[in-house]
């Protein structure tokens, strides 16, 4: 999608941190993608109620992933009473996964 679509994709998706935290790797936006995807359907809606931008995936201080929520992510969030979020990203061989889990 990011070859295909270029900024027209990727400022529709993602936030400019996370295009920083990138550096423009695709597969790093993919497992972002893919984790974005994962934390709609944790929340119980998918991303047709829930924008992408309203998910952030970003690294810590010692390169974890972590989620921040923001708008409608964030107020269904808080009122599932969902506040600690674990995160897995990975890529490989042309694919990329994510995991995560809200409690």
């Amino acid at each position: 999608m990011v070859e295909r679509y270029g900024a027209r994709f990727t400022d529709r998706v993602f936030t400019a941190g996370e295009l920083a935290d990138c550096g423009g790797r695709p597969a790093s936006l993919a497992a972002r993608w893919a984790a974005k995807e994962a934390a709609a359907k944790t929340l119980g809606t998918g991303i047709g109620q829930i924008g992408f931008r309203d998910i952030e995936v970003l690294r810590d201080d010692a390169g974890r992933p972590t989620l921040q929520l923001h708008g409608e992510a964030a107020i269904l969030a808080g009122a599932l009473g969902l506040r600690c979020w674990a995160v897995s990203l990975a890529h490989d061989g042309g694919l990329a996964l994510a995991f995560v889990v809200a409690m």
